[in-house]
């Protein structure tokens, strides 16, 4: 008969849970600050390229006309 014995599994304590909370809470800021500024520069560049071709947005009264 053969007894296989595991290892001892290491608790988790409540500094582990803080760590792993506060380097996810990390990784979305960082993430929410990129998008931000990636959606950000495209809206500029798209401001920047209606003035440099004289384009004029269309506005939202007649985008909405039912025809």
């Amino acid at each position: 008969m053969v007894r296989v014995v595991e290892q001892p599994v290491d608790s988790t304590t409540v500094a582990d849970v803080l760590i792993g909370s506060i380097g996810l809470t990390g990784a979305l800021i960082l993430g929410a600050l990129l998008l931000g500024a990636l959606f950000g520069g495209i809206l500029i560049g798209l401001k920047k390229l209606r003035e440099k071709y004289n384009i004029e947005p269309v506005p939202d009264s007649e985008a909405l006309k039912i025809t």
